[in-house]
């Protein structure tokens, strides 16, 4: 019975992968894609499928560009690989939030992580700061940063909840 219903699903991912081609999008499987694209529609953003730009970005100005971040309930949204040192590498990883006009925190249920719960949007000055504190504690010259609920309740806003 598993077997059939594998079949099934990797019928649905292989057809979902070449409509995805047919809008340009060549790696559907490529970590975090389907969740950007399920915030991008949310949210009414343009998704950027490229791995070295922002997630999206505004449907009527390409240049307002918007970060996300995701995780499940009791997880924690993350920047990976932030430079704490040297300074130029340092900079460039900040350039990572100070390009973006916006910065989503998605929420994802646990028992159904294709499903928001819930979506803040954070201040780029604020997530950078953030950044920057938890750099500086950090012992590691790379790092990953990162966001949990609590923190974007407590400097973001909602604006999606199912």
């Amino acid at each position: 019975m598993a077997n059939k219903i594998h079949r099934e699903i990797i019928e649905l991912v292989l057809k979902a992968s070449e409509l995805a081609r047919t809008i340009g999008i060549p790696n559907l499987l490529q970590p975090g894609l389907v969740k950007e694209m399920i915030i991008a529609d949310i949210l009414g953003h343009e998704l950027i499928t490229s791995k070295r730009n922002a997630d999206a970005h505004d449907p009527d100005d390409p240049t307002i560009l918007y970060e996300y971040l995701s995780c499940k309930e009791g997880g924690s949204g993350q920047f990976d690989r932030m430079f704490k040192r040297p300074l130029e590498k340092r900079e460039e990883s900040l350039y990572r939030i100070w390009r973006n006009n916006k910065i989503y925190l998605a929420i994802f249920y646990s028992t159904n992580q294709a499903k928001v719960k819930v979506i803040f949007e954070l201040e780029p000055k604020l997530v950078a700061a953030e950044t920057e504190q938890q750099l500086d504690r950090s012992t590691n010259d790379i790092s990953h940063v990162s966001f949990r609920e609590k923190w974007a309740r407590e400097n973001g806003k909602i604006v999606y909840q199912d």
